[in-house]
């Protein structure tokens, strides 16, 4: 299986790795068959992810897909960052093979279940996830 020079670089050094103490939104995902699972965090400040963490239990591809979706987020309203898509987080490390896709879909459900625990502990409803158009 090759991935891309993009992937390998997120891999061996992986962007905003660690945990988030005051983390205003956290997002726990996982995928029980291929045993990846993800966190997320956000710091959001005026409606904008001023910052974004992730801790990843998983293959290269998972933490690659994590680190790349926090850099894509980071700076971004929550509306923008609810609509990075699996698909934009592929792009951006230059394509995963089809077998390692969910790891990009890990991703972007992490920014979303993040998202929606900020809403929540603000008050607001939870965006709603949209039917896959897959």
């Amino acid at each position: 299986m090759m991935y891309s020079e993009k992937v390998m670089e997120h891999f061996m050094n992986p962007h905003n790795v660690g945990e988030m103490e005051d983390a205003d939104g956290v997002g726990e995902v996982g995928n029980p068959q291929c045993g990846d699972i993800m966190r997320i965090y956000l710091k959001i400040e005026d409606n904008v992810i001023a910052d974004a963490k992730f801790m990843t239990f998983g293959c290269g591809a998972a933490i690659a897909s994590s680190s790349m979706a926090t850099e894509l987020i980071k700076g971004k309203t929550l509306e923008q960052a609810w609509k990075v898509t699996n698909k934009a987080v592929a792009e951006a490390l230059e394509g995963l093979p089809p077998v390692k896709m969910h790891c990009s879909v890990l991703a972007e459900e992490g920014i979303h279940k993040a998202i929606n625990d900020y809403r929540e502990k603000q008050g607001l409803k939870p965006l709603e996830e949209k039917p896959d158009a897959e």
